[in-house]
């Protein structure tokens, strides 16, 4: 995204196959950096939006450094994807 060029194709095909594996194994800083490169980029997937929020919902929130939880907001809120089930879950936790 620094470069001004982005990759569609590559977006694409990043986030298919994120969407087929199982999110357990990403830490809490793996799923705000994934969600924020795409924002980042300008790159949207709504599946892939939905599956990293409906794998943070599951997560305890203290587990999240206040910096993945602004950077994670941000790129939904910049992305223009909407999850109240996760909106719901930051705003009780903070």
């Amino acid at each position: 995204a620094k470069s001004g060029e982005s990759n569609p194709m590559l977006f694409k095909k990043v986030a298919d196959q994120i969407i087929t594996l199982d999110l357990n194994s990403f830490n809490p800083q793996d799923l705000s950096n994934v969600v924020w490169a795409f924002a980042k980029s300008g790159e949207s997937n709504p599946m892939l939006f939905k599956k990293v929020a409906d794998q943070i919902i599951t997560l305890d929130l203290n587990s999240f450094k206040p910096q993945n939880l602004s950077n994670m907001l941000l790129a939904f809120a910049k992305s223009g994807e909407s999850n109240p089930s996760l909106f719901e879950k930051v705003a009780d936790q903070i």
